[in-house]
């Protein structure tokens, strides 16, 4: 394009430019790049701001349930514990809970200390996961499974067996004074049962 025609056409879009507005601006840039006469603007690149990467905290389990008032477990029978776990059960203690949420229960032997606790975490996923892993460390104990997708760990303990599992947000976490895991699986099952967990 001659210089000449070049200047016309920049005349003439910048005539242009006060009737049409922002349309003439690009075609100005694009003659004036094609001509050689004017320098072409460069076109400005916008940056996002970086964000940073949020990490959620580790789920932390709720702190252990301890005997609050008498019995009876409204999910539990005494007579089913005593068959479970071989031990006459002399009184059955409960903890504060919600409303609406099951209290963890307590069984009692002859000599007044917990034969079998039942522990019922109604929460998130991963609040129930913690709790389970609490109980029943993925390090140390044995894979814990039951029928319906609950998975968890079971353990002999110091003071006996813990069993200890977990679906969706609810963790079911029965200790025994049993050195076997077996009475405590078999609790755990009939309270999952009872609850319709």
């Amino acid at each position: 394009m001659s210089p000449a025609r070049c200047r016309r056409a920049v005349i003439a879009t910048v005539g242009r430019k006060t009737i049409i507005g922002t349309v003439t601006g690009g075609v100005l840039a694009l003659l004036a790049s094609a001509c050689g006469d004017l320098p072409a603007a460069p076109t400005p690149v916008e940056s996002s701001p970086a964000r940073p990467a949020t990490v959620a905290p580790p789920a932390v389990p709720p702190p252990a349930p301890q005997p609050a008032a008498d019995g009876p477990c409204r999910y539990l029978s005494a007579a089913a514990v005593q068959t479970a776990n071989g031990q006459r059960v002399t009184a059955v203690r409960v903890s504060e809970t919600d409303p609406g949420r099951p209290p963890a229960c307590f069984f009692l032997a002859g000599n007044g200390t917990v034969q079998l606790r039942t522990w019922i975490v109604v929460a998130t996923p991963e609040v129930a996961r913690a709790t389970v892993d609490a109980a029943a460390p993925v390090a140390t104990s044995d894979l814990a499974e039951l029928p319906g997708g609950w998975s968890g760990g079971s353990q002999p303990t110091a003071d006996g067996a813990v069993f200890a599992v977990s679906r969706r947000g609810t963790a079911v976490v029965i200790t025994t004074n049993q050195r076997q895991t077996i009475s405590a699986r078999q609790i755990a099952a009939q309270v999952i049962a009872a609850l319709g967990l």
